[in-house]
């Protein structure tokens, strides 16, 4: 399995925005679909955006649509989360994943630590 270490998260205003990468090690990244989940308390884990070896296919859950954007660097193992006009109910811990083939949440995904992102007044 990949390694995955995420960083960038932190505490933004409601509008602002916030950078989250992932920095993938110790398996064949390029080949992996990506994705990030986030998981608020009290709350599952959620699907937040994946995106496939080739950076052409790119998909979002609606809640994000036109706010988030995911996007994957092969050359430096890295995927990236940009968020844009974040929203309170954006708060979460943040997860990077990788996974073969997109088997989500079954034993061919691997799990980041997480990154806290707080959206606060």
């Amino acid at each position: 399995q990949v390694q995955l270490v995420e960083s960038g998260g932190g505490l933004v205003q409601p509008g602002g925005s916030l950078k989250l990468s992932c920095a993938a090690s110790g398996h064949t990244f390029s080949t992996d679909f990506m994705g990030w989940f986030r998981q608020a308390p009290g709350k599952e884990r959620e699907f937040v955006g994946s995106i496939d070896w080739s950076g052409d296919n790119v998909d979002y859950v609606d809640s994000v649509k036109g706010r988030f954007t995911i996007s994957r660097d092969n050359a430096k193992n890295t995927v990236s989360l940009q968020m844009n006009s974040l929203k309170i109910e954006d708060t979460a811990v943040y997860y990077c994943a990788a996974d073969p083939i997109e088997g989500w949440g079954t034993s061919s995904t691997s799990w980041g630590q997480g990154t806290q992102v707080t959206v606060s007044s």
